[in-house]
């Protein structure tokens, strides 16, 4: 079974050119918890570290003004929860919460994260991604036997997703059966919200249009090395900065 590794997908990594303007680069919109704030500004800020052009936090108005206040300027906080936009690229739910039903007939690349992964339909279609823990995609797939690569494995073809089974060691499965084990990473990942940086992570990359099974495998790839950089004592706010050092440019 093969190892993520950045040849895998460094070709397809998104880059910017002279020419471009930000919406050539995408528009990810968060979907913001409705109580446990944190857990969206870390994935808010994760997403536009990743290069995205432009990265939108839809929030109730009850917590607009704790989105507002707290995240940096250029994320976008819109207190429309249905708010739609043509140039949307890329969606994420569930990270600290849900505040709306997740839309599971988007034709657009489509996080489905934490509380997201709760009551899912039988089927979705692969432009969706699914990123649970150990615990959550137990509850998710309950029926299913054998070590956690088959486990993976049949999940993404029964309900034809994609999956990043999170871990010490990540499983990154296609519904078309590829697979990827990730052990490029620092047991000082097992703390709370790091899960919630990657999220935003593959988020950033599905928006600026990086091939699913490829972003999934690089985000995890750079949320290890990541890790790996900073040693003892991370914090998951540690992650975001971090990246302003490995991302790939060129």
């Amino acid at each position: 079974m093969e190892y993520n590794h950045p040849d895998l997908w460094r070709s397809v990594f998104p880059k910017k050119i002279g020419e471009h303007h930000k919406y050539d680069h995408g528009h990810a919109v968060i979907y913001g918890a409705p109580k446990l704030t944190g857990a969206t500004r870390l994935a808010a800020e994760a997403c536009a570290r990743m290069g995205t052009g432009l990265v939108t936090v839809l929030s109730s108005p009850e917590t607009a003004a704790i989105y507002r206040t707290s995240l940096p300027s250029h994320i976008l906080v819109r207190d429309d929860i249905n708010w739609s936009d043509e140039k949307v690229t890329a969606k994420l739910y569930g990270s600290g919460g849900l505040s709306i039903t997740p839309d599971y007939m988007s034709v657009l690349p489509t996080i489905l994260d934490a509380d997201a992964l709760k009551n899912l339909p039988s089927i979705l279609s692969e432009n969706y991604i699914l990123t649970p823990h150990e615990g959550e995609f137990i509850k998710a797939f309950p029926d299913l036997k054998g070590t956690r690569s088959e486990k993976a494995l049949a999940a993404a073809k029964n309900i034809n997703a994609h999956i990043v089974l999170k871990g010490a060691e990540t499983i990154i499965v296609a519904p078309d059966g590829r697979i990827l084990l990730n052990d490029h990473a620092s047991p000082y990942l097992a703390t709370a919200g790091t899960g919630d940086v990657l999220a935003g992570m593959i988020t950033g990359l599905l928006a600026q249009k990086m091939p699913i099974f490829e972003a999934c495998a690089a985000a995890v790839w750079l949320h290890g090395e990541a890790s790996l950089q900073i040693g003892a004592g991370l914090v998951a706010s540690d992650l975001p900065d971090k990246l302003l050092e490995i991302l790939p440019t060129s």
